[in-house]
């Protein structure tokens, strides 16, 4: 009895007040009572939320989250021109298709060896490297594409996995595009005339991309030449008169006249085109006939300007048939050589032009001419000798014909 009346007392016994403290009590599933007591009266706060909305559950979910997965790897779809492509136009553009868009500030390729152009991104996932000047002709072009974290990566972060190396080889300048060059300036015995629009002369640009890839025109034969030079012609395929065209060019430009267009001559020949400096000597051909009686004929821009009788070899020394361009020409000189019965000779001649070994046109003095005379040499008489000396300037083309 003594208990339970003791157990009675202080279950009567007045609760005390707490002081500033708040508490929580979660009814049900779906309430939340706030027991707040302020300046010593009770305030019920009561505000509802669903199961989980508190801070404890919130961290049983982000226990749980599965991580972000990683970006999709970057792959490079084709590159044009591709790898190993032969013969390639060097004004056209480098094309590099990637499997995701890129992002923003992803790194450009590198290109060597290295030629001015610009980047950009066509349609997010290509880029596109176009040259400002064209790459060189008969090169080797290296594109490098770098991978890895520092390389060439996705909008979304995906990088490429491996670099990838694509090597292409640029073909040679169009041989076309040399003859319309050399026919503009007067360097051959041609003009040509652009069917459409022809490169601007000083925009470089634009006659590299020609130099690749050469207009379409028409050539037309200056004045009236003989068959023995207009059959030589060929469009579009190297010929002799392109050897001395191009002769003739280097000997204006100070260059070593082997004939052959490299390229310190596309250099100075887009150089030529751009300055507008035409040929300052003309085009001239000789014709030397062992016809009865031996002639020589010299046409220049289209015309004769000069035709007189000479000699060429005799039978033991002939002068060799076939047609060669002027390599060497001097004023005067003492030519020395051995006679055909073994003596020795050193005669002072003038208005020499080299054209064919120790072959040359030149001034030598005989009682008379028109019938073979020399060892080798088209001899001329004096006056004539000035003339065609004149005329039969570097790359200038003879041709010794039978009759």
């Amino acid at each position: 009895m003594f208990g339970a009346r003791k157990n009675r007392e202080q279950a009567e016994q007045p609760k005390k007040p707490r002081s500033r403290r708040t508490v929580l009590l979660t009814g049900g599933a779906v309430a939340v009572a706030a027991l707040m007591i302020i300046g010593g009266g009770l305030t019920w706060l009561l505000a509802s939320g669903k199961t989980g909305s508190s801070s404890a559950s919130a961290s049983v979910k982000a226990h749980h989250a599965q991580p972000a997965k990683p970006a999709p790897p970057l792959h490079v779809l084709s590159v044009a021109p591709a790898n190993a492509a032969h013969r390639v136009n060097g004004s056209q553009p480098v094309t590099i298709a990637f499997s995701a868009p890129l992002a923003a500030d992803s790194p450009t390729p590198s290109i060597t060896p290295a030629v001015h152009g610009t980047w950009t991104t066509a349609k997010n996932d290509t880029m596109v490297f176009t040259p400002a000047t064209a790459f060189k002709p008969d090169s080797t072009i290296i594109v490098h594409i770098p991978s890895g974290p520092s390389g060439v990566r996705t909008a979304a972060g995906g990088l490429l996995g491996a670099p990838v190396t694509v090597r292409f080889h640029t073909k040679s300048y169009s041989t076309l595009r040399l003859q319309e060059l050399l026919a503009q300036l007067g360097y051959l015995p041609l003009t040509w005339t652009p069917k459409g629009s022809n490169p601007a002369a000083d925009d470089r640009a634009a006659q590299l991309s020609a130099a690749y890839r050469a207009p379409t025109g028409r050539f037309t034969w200056q004045g009236n030449y003989p068959g023995s030079l207009t059959s030589l012609w060929a469009k579009d395929a190297t010929n002799l008169i392109d050897v001395g065209a191009i002769r003739a060019f280097q000997s204006v430009e100070g260059l070593p006249m082997d004939g052959v267009a490299g390229p310190a001559v596309w250099r100075d020949l887009l150089r030529a085109v751009a300055k507008g400096q035409d040929n300052p000597n003309g085009y001239s051909y000789g014709l030397a006939s062992k016809g009865s009686p031996e002639t020589l004929t010299v046409w220049h821009n289209g015309h004769v300007v000069e035709h007189t009788l000479a000699n060429t070899g005799i039978a033991v020394a002939p002068t060799a048939d076939g047609t060669f361009p002027v390599y060497l020409r001097m004023p005067f000189q003492i030519m020395k050589g051995t006679n055909p019965d073994g003596s020795h000779y050193a005669d002072p001649v003038q208005n020499v032009a080299y054209f064919n070994g120790g072959d040359a046109l030149h001034f030598f003095p005989r009682a008379s001419f028109g019938f073979p005379q020399s060892l080798g040499c088209v001899e001329l008489p004096l006056a004539q000798s000035a003339v065609v000396y004149h005329y039969m300037t570097y790359g200038s083309l003879v041709t010794v014909s039978p009759t």
